[in-house]
């Protein structure tokens, strides 16, 4: 039996088609989990090991033939430079390992990069080649990434990089730190062009890589299980002398912490990009009829008023929005939208499961949607943290408000919650500046934006996401400053008094139209929402579809002055309330 040498891909081997012949019926040792595996299911399973999931490195054409449809696509040229303008040497001269990496791989350097149809849509992928020495970035793969995106510019189409790389090339010293503002000013250049810019993180993915091009994307899908970071794990636990977790700097991590919008298997990789890219390219998609069902639970009618004779019409409607049972985000999500892609992270500290967002095509239209969640039970509930967001969501938000803005896709929001998350926290992460941004934010996006209050609008974690072209406002759902009982107890001194307060507020749909806080009553069931979710996504689905319909005739360019002045235009003239009875459905 031959004795192989270790490599980065955890793997015993000296290149991947000479092993692939040599152990095409063998087993071979896991460095994942130093199990035996058999050679044949780990290359069936996309060279993953079928005992531990851990995924090891693709080399560009596998790459390609994994991400292109029908495995079909085009190599294309990159620039070549000289090889060693320092004349470095270490153990041995850079130009000694260049050619042994080339000899090793069968490629010139780490970066190649092809075109192709990924979902029916036309891409430029570029591949970084870890077996390539570690797929460090030196002046070659910084031209090549540079050569490939303006490739994509040129012809039009979105470009995908998958990165794995140690980081910057020592052997090229500053030469290579250079890259790091080469290839950032090239996604400025793409960016510019409003193509869409997709990185995929693969195992493994560091340094000046991660520090540059690598986390500037529109959309951040990991590989499940890759390593990704700025300076190495071993790095950091001999600096800060401290037991790092085990989790450390892998995908999931980086998910929980706001970084990645997407953790993905491997097998999963090419439908989620087609997904991402259709929505982002505008492709036509039928709406499809909206099939959902009430679940059994709801099909009752639970509402009750404490004591009917301490109730006002104003508090059952307070009562009919905190239904338990009424649709929540993503109930519309499932009812409404199609090819839903949910993206994650604020890219500075977390992600927020309270505040969900993300691409897909509701009722045919391609849009970014955003909403609160509550949760549907205690487990659920204690994750979405009842929807009340903390600033990480609200700054996701802002995030994905940008996005829609640069693809020109109308945003939707849907708007549900009690209030942005009150705690500790969430004052020491800035919850105040995080909900002003997105109110800034969402009144400066020059693309259609539709609001619709579904439940409660609570306060400030309302508006945030809620400075629409258009606010729709669901029959039962209400909108106020405070929570009525909070007003009662301030202001009365008494709890009790809750009932008193809700109608003092004016807090209903019917009484917010008739003081221009909003511009439609989307109407409900007549037993509300929570009774009948076909119907209710029906009503809500045809209004917020003819809304988007009349914005996309008005300039982008128009839009968030016209939203402006909406704004300021609002309460001028409310002087006295003056009820209307039939207008606002």
């Amino acid at each position: 039996m031959p004795i192989f040498k270790r490599s980065a891909r955890g793997i015993k081997t000296h290149n991947h088609e000479r092993y692939d012949n040599m152990k095409r019926l063998m087993w071979i040792k896991c460095d994942g989990c130093d199990k035996l595996v058999y050679y044949k299911d780990f290359k069936e399973n996309q060279r993953i090991c079928p005992k531990c999931n851990r995924s090891f490195s693709l080399t560009p054409g596998q790459r390609f033939n994994q991400l292109f449809d029908d495995r079909n696509w085009n190599l294309f040229e990159l620039p070549r430079v000289s090889d060693d303008p320092l004349c470095f040497v270490d153990r041995m001269e850079y130009t000694e390992r260049l050619k042994e990496a080339r000899d090793e791989t069968g490629v010139h350097d780490a970066i190649s990069a092809a075109d192709g149809e990924i979902g029916g849509v036309r891409a430029t992928v570029a591949v970084m080649n870890s077996e390539f020495m570690m797929g460090s970035m030196g002046r070659a793969v910084g031209d090549g990434i540079i050569a490939s995106i303006e490739h994509a510019i040129e012809l039009k189409q979105p470009f995908i990089i998958v990165t794995a790389s140690g980081g910057a090339r020592m052997q090229e010293n500053v030469l290579a730190l250079m890259q790091m503002a080469r290839t950032t000013a090239a996604v400025n250049k793409l960016r510019a062009a409003k193509l869409p810019y997709i990185v995929l993180l693969a195992d493994p993915t560091y340094g000046g890589v991660t520090a540059s091009f690598a986390m500037l994307g529109d959309v951040h899908i990991a590989e499940a299980g890759a390593r990704i970071g700025f300076a190495g794990r071993l790095v950091i636990e001999q600096n800060m002398r401290e037991k790092l977790p085990a989790n450390f700097q892998r995908a999931e991590y980086l998910f929980e912490h706001g970084m990645v919008d997407i953790v993905a298997a491997r097998a999963d990789l090419p439908e989620t990009i087609a997904r991402v890219l259709n929505v982002m390219m505008k492709r036509p998609q039928d709406a499809g009829d909206i099939k959902i069902s009430t679940p059994k639970s709801n099909a009752r009618e639970s509402f009750r008023s404490s004591k009917k004779s301490e109730s006002t019409p104003a508090y059952e409607k307070v009562m009919l929005a905190r239904e338990e049972n009424r649709p929540h985000f993503l109930d519309y999500i499932n009812g409404l939208v199609s090819y839903w892609t949910p993206l994650a992270g604020d890219r500075t500290f977390g992600e927020d499961p309270a505040m969900q967002g993300g691409l897909g095509y509701f009722r045919g239209i391609p849009a970014v949607i955003i909403g609160q969640e509550l949760g549907r039970d205690i487990a659920t509930r204690q994750k979405h943290r009842f929807g009340m967001p903390t600033p990480e969501g609200y700054r996701k938000a802002v995030r994905l408000m940008r996005l829609a803005e640069k693809f020109e896709l109308p945003l939707i929001s849907l708007v549900d919650t009690s209030g942005a998350f009150a705690g500790k926290e969430g004052e020491e992460r800035g919850q105040s500046e995080a909900v002003a941004k997105a109110i800034q934010t969402g009144l400066s996006i020059a693309t259609p934006y539709v609001a619709v209050i579904v439940g409660q609008g609570g306060s400030g974690g309302a508006i945030a996401i809620a400075t629409g072209d258009r606010v729709l406002m669901l029959e039962n759902a209400i909108y106020s400053v405070i929570a009525p009982e909070s007003c009662a107890t301030i202001l009365w001194k008494d709890n009790k008094m809750k009932a008193t307060a809700a109608a003092a507020m004016k807090l209903t749909a019917r009484e917010l139209y008739d003081v221009g806080v909003i511009d439609k009553i989307i109407k409900e069931p007549t037993k509300g929402a929570h009774t009948d979710w076909q119907t209710t996504m029906e009503h809500l689905g045809a209004a917020v579809t003819e809304q988007i319909k009349e914005l996309s005739e008005i300039p982008a360019a128009d839009l968030p002055q016209m939203r402006s002045d909406k704004f300021f235009s609002m309460t001028r003239d409310v002087e006295i309330y003056t009820p209307h009875s039939n207008n606002g459905e």
